[in-house]
């Protein structure tokens, strides 16, 4: 007698393991850069000048954390300022998007082509900066105001067709349809059926977008000449050229010479890396899953 179908789908053992071997070689590349990162931080200038860089440090040193530390009251504003940014762009970011994208996805909404059309125009041609700094500064006149870190990220093309399509492949008309004719209004529907069923792809534009604004260190650097206003990624930028400054001008700058012998100029550059991913990290786990599944539904047809 034949197997049935579902014998068929069974992997043999030898299958398994050389797809277990190739996934955990995959997870290593992705790992080993970041350990290596990890290791040069934690390793002294000295080592890291005689012997190079290495996963597992040489001599042992947190000089390059001690010196990040030793600007404690500065890094701990610039965080709460990422943080605020962060939180709150990613959440009006997600609102007005999913707003925007759910009606697009509808079909019986008349002017979905000429919106569609607005948004798609807005991927191939900007702008520019000249016009958004003039906007920003001498209309909004939000220069030097947290409110900047938001508005680039409030609203994103990719995101919004990104939005579109999971609605559009995931949600069923009838499911719609039968909530009309239960008496739902517009934004009962949105609020009670759409938003439960739409949390793999708001996890996932979510995720693009904190991860944007985590990073950010350009709006700062155009709107931003307050030192307590600096974001995390600027506040480190700012660091960076300082010790690039001593280092290239060591033989003019007063004792400049003395003092970058004790700087940990190699390793504290690895050490910012740390501090400056460390929440991402943590946070992209619980996010995972629905990230995942974002991508991936619509597919497969069931």
């Amino acid at each position: 007698m034949r197997k049935n179908s579902g014998s068929l789908m069974a992997v043999s053992p030898r299958t398994g393991f050389v797809l277990h071997l190739i996934f955990i070689l995959y997870s290593a590349i992705c790992i080993l850069p970041f350990l290596l990162v990890l290791g040069i931080s934690l390793s002294s200038e000295k080592s890291l000048v005689d012997f190079g860089y290495h996963i597992f440090p040489k001599i042992i040193s947190a000089n390059a954390y001690i010196f990040i530390a030793n600007e404690a009251s500065s890094l701990l504003k610039s965080y709460g300022v990422t943080i605020y940014a962060t939180l709150l762009g990613t959440a009006l970011s997600v609102m007005i998007t999913t707003l925007f994208a759910y009606p697009l996805s509808r079909k019986d909404f008349k002017y979905r082509n000429i919106f569609s059309f607005i948004i798609f125009f807005t991927m191939i041609f900007h702008g520019g900066m000249i016009a958004t700094y003039m906007i920003y500064v001498e209309t909004l006149h939000v220069r030097d105001n947290l409110i900047v870190y938001l508005l680039p990220f409030l609203i994103n093309a990719w995101n919004v067709i990104l939005m579109r399509t999971f609605l559009s492949n995931s949600i069923p008309d009838a499911l719609i349809e039968a909530a009309r004719i239960d008496g739902a209004g517009e934004l009962t529907i949105f609020k009670k059926i759409i938003l439960p069923l739409s949390l793999p792809g708001l996890a996932t534009i979510a995720l693009f977008t904190a991860i944007a604004i985590w990073n950010d260190w350009n709006t700062p650097l155009l709107y931003i000449t307050k030192p307590e206003l600096y974001n995390l990624q600027y506040y480190l930028y700012t660091i960076l050229n300082n010790i690039s400054y001593l280092e290239s001008n060591a033989d003019i700058v007063g004792n400049a010479g003395a003092i970058m012998q004790d700087l940990p100029t190699l390793s504290v550059r690895m050490a910012m890396c740390i501090v400056s991913i460390g929440p991402i990290i943590f946070a992209f786990p619980y996010l995972q899953k629905y990230f995942v599944k974002g991508l991936t539904i619509g597919s497969v047809k069931g």
